[in-house]
């Protein structure tokens, strides 16, 4: 993973960790690139596997909020976090695709690329 990391907070790293594992398990079978990009993922945001669990807890709407108001620039690293999880495993699942692009429009990232220009 070569995307940069910014500041997130502790309700952002749990929010980006429960969105990261519903894109993982989103097509049915977690494999091994997702796990290793997982993996790297934890030492890039600082979390452990422990902070997986916590991440699950959190509902999955509440998490998009949170996302959806961090800032342009956080939501940017979390496109490109989610798109390499995606490929991770050598191909982006439909459901996948699906997925992100689903929360890509929830947490109002086509209107801020757009604002950004």
């Amino acid at each position: 993973m070569n995307t940069p990391t910014l500041g997130f907070t502790l309700a952002e790293k749990l929010a980006i960790v429960q969105t990261v594992d519903s894109v993982i398990i989103a097509d049915g079978t977690v494999h091994k690139g997702e796990l290793t990009a997982l993996g790297q993922l934890m030492q890039r945001i600082e979390f452990d596997s422990n902070f997986i669990l916590q991440a699950r807890n959190i509902a999955e709407e509440q998490a998009k909020l949170i996302l959806r108001a961090m800032t342009y620039e956080k939501k940017k690293v979390l496109v490109a976090i989610l798109d390499e999880i995606a490929i991770s495993d050598g191909f982006v699942h439909e459901k996948e695709s699906a997925l992100m692009t689903e929360i890509h429009s929830f947490i109002g990232y086509v209107q801020d690329l757009k604002a950004a220009k």
